[in-house]
């Protein structure tokens, strides 16, 4: 099997090396990985292995596993997954569900256990009018679903090319930019019960302390500065964020399996062309989550 590997020079500096993916231990399984999902932390994390999720299909298994050779499968929190087979704990493997492709399942775990962690962390219930910064991102597009799920009204900023996917999503679009906070009030006349952050942009941190009163309720994914400052969430970096985000996983598997939580992928790379489709991303030009496939 093949792997992805990387030196400390950035980007261009990774290369896709001849890598053997070690023989499954006791608790191990080893994926055949049909995708990777792409998301930013992984060009933030070099020269670290590449790749925290994956989907597959299982090649070999240790001992005491319950998973079998040839299940489709997907896995997150992994380390490696940009190779063309991985060895992982069964414990973070679970039945890809039959409504996903490799792609979408491979894009699954990372933006859903963020948006879910959001969620926890702000309290939105039912009848809740929140504010999702980012609302047609990777992560924002998770809380869109899940807030639904949840009963919440959502209002979700975006660019003009974002709105539709907003609407379809069950939310109000607006758009960013200068006079935000007086437009979102106009939509929301009672009030904005919480607000979520995916972007990290002064601007989102700013209408979100000027619009909700109690900074419990104000959480961010991405600006973990101005959070420590001000009082409010950040999403990510705890033991207790982990214990989250591992104990949801199969929360979020099951809403997939019932076609209650979509992954819109929108464009795939061969798993070779992983620097082009990290570019891409941190271009901000993605327009939507982004695999690499490793064809079979």
């Amino acid at each position: 099997g093949g792997g992805g590997g990387g030196g400390g020079g950035g980007l261009d500096s990774l290369r896709l090396v001849e890598w053997a993916a070690p023989a499954p231990r006791a608790g191990e399984v080893t994926i055949a990985v049909r995708a990777a999902g792409v998301n930013p932390i992984d060009y933030k994390n070099l020269p670290e292995p590449l790749g925290f999720e994956v989907s597959g299909v299982i090649k070999a298994v240790g001992h005491g596993v319950s998973l079998g050779v040839g299940d489709p499968v997907l896995a997150f929190r992994i380390s490696g997954g940009y190779a063309t087979e991985v060895t992982a704990p069964a414990r973070d493997v679970f039945r890809k569900p039959a409504e996903l492709d490799f792609p979408q399942a491979a894009n699954l775990l990372l933006a859903g256990t963020a948006a879910a962690e959001a969620l926890h962390l702000t309290g939105v219930t039912g009848g809740d009018t929140i504010l999702v910064h980012g609302a047609g991102g990777a992560v924002g597009v998770s809380v869109l679903q899940q807030a639904r799920e949840a009963g919440a009204r959502v209002i979700g900023t975006a660019s003009a090319a974002g709105f539709s996917t907003v609407r379809g999503f069950g939310a109000t679009p607006v758009p960013y930019g200068p006079g935000l906070a007086d437009r979102v009030r106009g939509l929301a006349p009672a009030g904005v019960d919480a607000a979520i952050d995916c972007v990290g942009v002064d601007e989102a941190v700013d209408v979100s302390l000027a619009l909700v009163a109690d900074r419990g309720r104000i959480v961010t994914t991405a600006a973990h500065a101005r959070a420590y400052e001000e009082g409010f969430h950040a999403v990510g970096g705890t033991r207790a964020s982990v214990t989250f985000r591992d104990n949801v996983r199969a929360h979020l598997i099951d809403l997939a399996r019932h076609g209650r939580l979509v992954v819109p992928v929108a464009h795939t790379f061969p798993l070779d062309e992983a620097v082009q489709a990290l570019k891409l991303l941190r271009s901000g030009h993605g327009g939507g989550k982004l695999a690499l496939v490793v064809e079979r």
